[in-house]
């Protein structure tokens, strides 16, 4: 949709989503390091990641046909509304410092319930208010934003954990939730709300509709299937990158959080190198390539000793630059190919479709990680995603897309 005002309406959403994720990343960031330090296992690091990604992979697809149907403005204000309100709980249950390990994998579960329902409607709201033709910057100044706030979010968290109780950490993320609703206000978002009658058939319907969106096109079906190997080779290395800092690396808290902040400045180099100049190769191409970049440098990181702590922040780094060129190339591809009133459904099936399998694959990470060694998940883990990248780079019906 042409829209001569499409930056000033995005520039509002760009605000409140900036300080939203900022708040996120820090009290995200936060609790790792607080979890790791008391707990110091894999298998609490994988049961949180679980919890925080499974509520929103099992009810995503669902999400998606109702954020279809929904005002996607509203659907992104009730939901980050949910999240402070989550928050706000977990604040009261950390009060004393104690941990109830149990309770936080539920907080973090609503949590991500939450997400389940802002996160596609966030990325389909985009095809709404921008030309097609600025879509692809659109993705990477996205990208921009998020590598910021993951660089800064890290170092806040860090920051904030090191002086102050993990509950009063987590009032960050009830401010930035409740930021995120008040920028809202100010944007008028073009609707494409459908009538349709709810029940269960017709919500069946309409899942099916999504999915037929992707497996009519061979090209699709293939990037999909793609991507969702990469999520399940790279979500138990995702998770372990603190305890590798601070196992292999013998690192401690600003460790900790100098790895995070270099993936996001890596991450910010990708996006910003997307949104300040036009891609002229294939984005499936560039996405092939990104795979392999990426395995790359997890098989680096797990083969380097300990004394070569720099050499693995450096490739901390180019893994941020790829994994942010991946998913802005990505994200394009499919708010191009796909008509924006299926976008919902079909960014909230992707999502569960990727996660599902690597949350039964995190049940066996923790216990995997320490059984052969957290530096062999990382080597194993980049040469699959190596392989997956050499995969897709030889399938004729990827390169048939015209993107």
């Amino acid at each position: 949709m042409e829209n001569n005002k499409w930056l000033q309406t995005y520039l509002y959403i760009w605000v409140g989503q900036f300080l939203s994720m900022l708040s996120s990343y820090a009290v995200q960031f936060a609790i790792i390091i607080w979890l790791s330090l008391e707990c110091q296992s894999a298998q609490v690091l994988a049961y949180a990641a679980i919890a925080g990604m499974l509520p929103q992979a099992i009810i995503g697809p669902f999400a998606g046909v109702y954020i279809d149907r929904w005002d996607r403005k509203r659907t992104m204000m009730l939901a980050d509304s949910f999240i402070a309100g989550c928050a706000l709980i977990m604040v009261y249950v950390l009060r004393s410092d104690t941990i109830h390990l149990p309770l936080i994998y539920l907080l973090l579960g609503l949590r991500s319930i939450g997400n389940a329902f802002h996160s596609p409607a966030l990325q389909a709201v985009a095809p709404l208010i921008v030309p097609k033709d600025q879509l692809l910057r659109v993705a990477g100044i996205n990208q921009v934003i998020q590598s910021i706030t993951g660089i800064a979010g890290p170092a806040i968290g860090t920051l904030a954990i090191t002086y102050l109780s993990i509950s009063k950490v987590i009032y960050l993320d009830v401010f930035g939730a409740l930021f995120a609703v008040i920028s809202l206000v100010f944007v008028h978002i073009p609707s494409v709300v459908t009538k349709k009658k709810t029940s269960i058939f017709k919500v069946a319907g309409d899942l099916r509709e999504g999915l037929n969106a992707v497996l009519d096109s061979r090209g699709l079906s293939f990037l999909f299937l793609y991507a969702m190997a990469i999520t399940f080779f790279t979500m138990p290395v995702a998770i372990m990158f603190p305890l590798l800092t601070i196992e292999h690396y013998l690192g401690g808290k600003w460790e900790m959080g100098l790895v995070e902040v270099i993936w996001g400045v890596g991450m910010l180099f990708g996006g910003a190198a997307l949104g300040l100049f036009k891609l002229r190769s294939s984005k499936v191409v560039v996405i092939n390539l990104m795979y392999l970049l990426m395995g790359l440098t997890f098989i680096v990181s797990g083969i380097l000793s300990p004394q070569h702590f720099l050499w693995f922040v450096v490739a901390t780094a180019i893994g941020g630059i790829s994994m942010a060129i991946f998913a802005a190339c990505f994200n394009t591809i499919l708010q191009i190919e796909v008509a924006p009133e299926k976008l919902g459904r079909v960014f909230s099936l992707y999502y569960s479709l990727a996660i599902l399998p690597s949350t039964i694959g995190l049940l066996f990470a923790g216990l995997i990680a320490e059984k052969i060694g957290i530096t062999n998940t990382f080597i194993i883990s980049g040469g699959l995603v190596m392989l997956t990248g050499l995969l897709a780079l030889g399938t004729p019906a990827l390169k048939r897309l015209k993107q």
